[in-house]
């Protein structure tokens, strides 16, 4: 929303901002001058090299193509099909004793059930046509 100061440095920052975040956005503009709001528009997207999509009364369209999302190690990690290291909380049946930390290692055709049991993952089941395509 653009308020009676009009177009402020944290205006502009939150809108760079949400635009990063997801390409398309709405921004109302409390001012009832339509000359106003074309020039509003139009320098919003050019500081921040958006297109303008819509004006339509009070309401701004802005649009910028989303940058590329680089995939951090970390979630890589997790996508490996290796072994891995996890940690199970057992709590007790009356609840009056402490939580026992487990740790296991699963590997990477195996799988953790809400229960905490380890099972081997289930081979993907295909159709007898699709068997027959393949042969």
């Amino acid at each position: 929303m653009i308020g009676a100061e009009g177009l402020t440095p944290a205006v502009i920052k939150e809108t760079d901002a949400a635009l990063l975040a997801h390409g398309l956005i709405k921004i109302r503009v409390f001012s009832d001058q339509r000359a106003e709001r074309e020039t509003l528009l139009s320098t919003l997207a050019d500081q921040l090299k958006a297109a303008p999509i819509q004006h339509i009364g009070k309401l701004l369209v802005l649009w910028r193509p989303e940058p590329e999302k680089h995939a951090t190690p970390a979630a890589d990690e997790f996508k490996a099909s290796g072994p891995r290291v996890i940690k199970i909380l057992k709590f007790s049946k009356s609840g009056s004793q402490r939580a026992q930390v487990k740790k296991m290692t699963v590997m990477g055709n195996e799988r953790l059930t809400v229960g905490g049991i380890v099972k081997r993952a289930k081979k993907r089941i295909i159709s007898q046509k699709k068997r027959s395509l393949a042969e």
